[in-house]
């Protein structure tokens, strides 16, 4: 990851926490629902490790959203 992108990956963290708590599940469940590892989930949560596309279309049809509405950063 690159250092200049790392603000851009807190706040797509910070809007998957948002969407894993307003669907009511830890990060375990989400993990599951994923099939990937809960210490994946608390990495990208946190910001630390990017995601591939196919992650990102997987988690939006779990959420329940379009792709765009992960990276609606808002301040």
């Amino acid at each position: 990851m690159k250092e200049q992108y790392r603000e851009q990956y807190r706040k797509f963290g910070l809007n998957v926490v948002y969407y894993r708590k307003a669907m009511r599940v830890t990060q375990l469940q989400l993990a599951e629902m994923l099939d990937i590892e809960r210490s994946h989930i608390s990495a990208i949560e946190l910001g630390n490790v990017g995601v591939s596309m196919d992650l990102i279309f997987k988690m939006c049809e779990v959420f329940g959203i379009k792709p765009r509405e992960l990276f609606d950063f808002r301040d």
